[in-house]
């Protein structure tokens, strides 16, 4: 069966360099009850109550896993949906049971391919098997893990120095899981072991080291909470980290303050409805 497809409007190049147009939010705040309704829609098209009950009941939990949606710290004390909006949607979304098979692709030319869109693939599930490109060909075909392993050692094998090859990670991957991939890499005579920090804290880690000594946080979640003044400069939360708005509500709650330095005017900073406030 053909993956499902959302239908996107056709893009114009000639509009590329068009003015954004930013439109007024409906609501005077952010979150709230259609926070939740938007959750529940999406978590229950993606992977069904099901399977989205018991994913959402370990989200950021002591015995569950992390949240993929961000890196904000858990708190000491934790709630029964220690989650965001965004964190919620991203678990069903990994958990979605919709997969895009090899006998659909072989139907597909790379160009034909190309022409979809990133959210189009996402929605269509994961690949249940290694694909390739042969020479000559227009489309994928499957192959098997053992051919697949041997071609990418064959490659690996073939360079003249190892660090013309760079191994991506996960931040995600288990220690164990980690472990493992920088002996093998390590092995193979590099350090080319770059992950995901790499692209959203590589620049703060830069700035941070010279000036405070330490590329990471100095400060825990609680210092946050009760701090008299907190600057967020250059970042929107209610996108970026949703979780962190409980730890400015709290500040706010306490009689601190909070400014922002940002060119855009989030609704997030203007005014949030905590869904998990119902006094």
């Amino acid at each position: 069966m053909e993956p499902r497809e959302r239908a996107e409007p056709p893009i114009d190049p000639s509009d590329a360099d068009a003015d954004v147009v930013i439109r007024p939010h409906d609501s005077t705040r952010a979150a709230g009850v259609d926070a939740v309704t938007s959750t529940v829609a999406v978590t229950l098209r993606q992977a069904g109550w099901r399977s989205t009950l018991p994913l959402l009941a370990k989200l950021n939990q002591r015995d569950g896993f992390d949240c993929p949606s961000c890196a904000w710290p858990d708190p000491k004390h934790r709630s029964v949906a220690e989650f965001c909006e965004n964190g919620a949607k991203a678990a069903a979304d990994a958990a979605s049971s919709a997969r895009l098979t090899p006998e659909w692709l072989a139907t597909q030319t790379i160009d034909e391919l190309a022409a979809r869109s990133d959210q189009w693939f996402n929605d269509a599930g994961r690949l249940t098997a290694p694909i390739v490109r042969r020479k000559g060909s227009d489309r994928y075909e499957p192959i098997s893990w053992e051919d697949a392993l041997a071609m990418a050692g064959k490659r690996l094998a073939s360079l003249p120095d190892p660090n013309r090859a760079a191994f991506y990670t996960s931040g995600r991957a288990s220690n164990e899981a980690a472990f493992l991939y920088q002996l093998f890499v390590r092995e193979l005579g590099t350090n080319n072991l770059p992950d995901c920090s790499n692209m959203c804290h590589e620049s703060s880690g830069v700035a941070l080291a010279p000036t405070v000594g330490i590329g990471k946080g100095s400060v825990t979640l609680e210092d946050i909470e009760v701090a008299d003044v907190v600057i967020v400069i250059g970042q929107n939360p209610g996108t970026n980290a949703p979780r962190m708005l409980t730890a400015l509500q709290r500040v706010v709650e306490h009689g601190g303050s909070i400014v922002s330095v940002n060119p855009m005017r989030e609704r997030g900073l203007v005014g949030v409805r905590n869904p998990q406030d119902f006094s």
